[in-house]
């Protein structure tokens, strides 16, 4: 894992606002209001004070007789499930209520569509959440719970990044951590409330930045951009919001295998305290462990996702263990915090919405929960403790995430969705083939449009042709087509050549079938096999959802 991944806690990379105080790493913003030019942008709105109370269950009630206590507070929750769903006059005003809590932001602000999800045997397709977290210093809770007085008010930054990934068939969740110093190339994104545009970058950029180049639409974007994964639903999250949600929960345990302190003479440290073993945390203690990295591992961001990952395993835990929601006034606490925490996309702006997503996640069993990091190398010279994804392995993970292959590498109920028998003869299915073998060191290599294109003629495909122009490059081959009707000729063209049919898709950005001859296939000769590919690198430290075992290993020079 190597250097630290920043200067020192706290760093805003080349944008002046290095502070000495805090780490700063996990949370995420549901106003960008401050940090983009002062626009007008809805704070999270509180609990009505004075007036009218929000409806709730057992409001100046009796204590129930303890004989009949489990069964009031059934009754009392399922209540609150109907108020909830806006059922009845008061119960549909607070439904109103929580879903003006509720911050929309448009899914994505690039300018490439996003592939459509392919569906598996059953029809089900699988479903992409991106998890944001943002440093916003854009009101008086965030800035109390921030620190770095210089930092107040700047352009946030999506400092955790998480994409979520439910399986198809909904029998598994895949989680995939980008450290926030990765470098990438940043997509065209347009602001949607300014309508200032920030052209693709030339040359790489910090992926935390992406927040302040429109707002969560263009982090959405520049993960597409990288990974090739479609992301249904972006959910953020800032620090003020991450405490009232760990407080509503009333305590998430969490283990560390000594005593630790993140708090250096030099200032550095989130300022968690801890003795060794398990403790339960909540409200500002679960912000110090969500954004500790000077205490854990070598110190760096990597060692704070591995802290991540436990503490989100531990809260699905401890939620499903369900004692934490028989009581009605912490589900409204929850709901509260919650609705006033989060900013969406347009397609979860509502509570129902969001409920609807809960009961789809909880599908998924814990033991079939796994937690990853990118797989990850440290640049050099200039870039040196900037982290750039791992060649190869980071690649396979996202493309198990892509196909829906399960990284616990148990079997899924998953098949690969091949279309009817509805292909035109070979000899009347026209492809394109274009040469898409370029990487970030090496040049396309030469002549491989025309080999494959050879291949496919030698197969009875006597309309395939060359582009000739500059294309851009992929890392995978991978077969393109515009519409239904051409999708079992693209799967002829696929079959003929060895190429897995998860790779054929579907594009608006094509006007006929193209076969893009990717960096997996530079050589001659057939299509090369994937065996083993379908295993989780060892370097994206895969942990299991129902590990109650895991604990952060502290640094020694942050024991006390």
């Amino acid at each position: 894992m190597g250097r630290s991944s920043t200067r020192e806690e706290g760093t805003r990379p080349r944008k002046g606002h290095d502070g000495p105080q805090g780490d700063r790493g996990t949370s995420a913003s549901g106003s960008r209001a401050a940090g983009r030019g002062g626009r007008g942008r809805r704070q999270p709105s509180a609990a009505p004070e004075g007036g009218e109370q929000p409806a709730g269950p057992g409001r100046g009630a009796r204590r129930p007789a303890k004989g009949g206590k489990r069964r009031i507070l059934r009754w009392a929750a399922s209540v609150l499930a109907l108020l909830i769903l806006g059922t009845g006059g008061a119960g549909y005003l607070y439904y109103r209520h929580l879903n003006a809590n509720i911050k929309k932001e448009d899914l994505t602000l690039g300018d490439k569509q996003m592939a459509d999800h392919k569906a598996n045997a059953a029809g089900q397709t699988p479903l992409n959440i991106l998890i944001i977290g943002s440093d916003a210093r854009d009101s008086k809770e965030n800035q109390k719970l921030g620190g770095a007085k210089e930092t107040f008010g700047g352009t946030p930054l999506a400092d955790v990044q998480m994409l979520l990934h439910l399986s198809a068939d909904r029998s598994n969740i895949s989680v995939v951590s980008m450290p926030r110093d990765t470098m990438l190339t940043m997509p065209k994104c347009t602001d949607p409330d300014t309508k200032k545009v920030y052209q693709a970058s030339t040359k790489p950029v910090q992926t935390n930045e992406s927040l302040g180049r429109g707002g969560p639409g263009c982090t959405v974007a520049a993960w597409y951009e990288l990974t090739g994964i479609t992301i249904d639903h972006f959910m953020m999250i800032d620090f003020a919001g991450v405490v009232s949600m760990a407080d509503a929960v009333g305590g998430v345990p969490v283990c560390v295998d000594a005593n630790v302190y993140s708090h250096g003479l030099d200032g550095k440290g989130s300022g968690l305290k801890l003795k060794e073993g398990t403790t339960p945390v909540k409200g500002e203690q679960a912000l110090q462990w969500l954004r500790t990295r000077y205490g854990f591992e070598d110190n760096t961001d990597l060692g704070r996702a591995k802290a991540q990952h436990q503490y989100l395993n531990s809260m699905v835990r401890e939620l499903r263990k369900g004692t934490k929601l028989t009581d009605p006034g912490k589900l409204m606490d929850l709901a509260e915090a919650a609705t006033n925490a989060l900013t969406v996309d347009k397609g979860l702006d509502t509570v129902k919405k969001l409920y609807d997503l809960a009961e789809e996640l909880k599908k998924a069993p814990t033991n079939r929960i796994t937690m990853t990091t990118m797989p990850n190398v440290y640049g050099t010279g200039y870039l040196s403790g900037r982290v750039f994804p791992k060649p190869g392995e980071a690649e396979q993970l996202f493309r198990m995430v892509r196909e829906d292959i399960p990284l616990d590498g148990k079997a899924s109920e998953r098949k690969t969705p091949v279309a009817k028998d509805t292909s035109a003869p070979v000899g009347e299915i026209a492809i394109t083939v274009r040469n898409a073998t370029g990487t970030d060191t090496q040049g396309p290599a030469r002549g491989r449009a025309n080999t494959v294109k050879d291949q496919l003629t030698e197969a009875g495909f006597a309309k395939a042709g060359v582009d000739s122009q500059d294309v851009e490059p992929a890392a995978t081959t991978g077969i393109l087509f515009p519409s239904a009707d051409l999708e079992g000729d693209a799967q002829a063209a696929a079959k003929a050549l060895g190429i897995p049919v998860s790779q054929v898709k579907k594009s608006t950005g094509v006007s006929g079938i193209v076969l893009a001859v990717g960096a997996d296939w530079r050589e001659d000769g057939a299509y090369p096999a994937k065996a083993g590919e379908e295993k989780t690198p060892d370097s994206a430290g895969a942990l299991n959802g129902a590990d109650e075992e895991a604990c952060m290993h502290v640094n020694p020079g942050y024991t006390w």
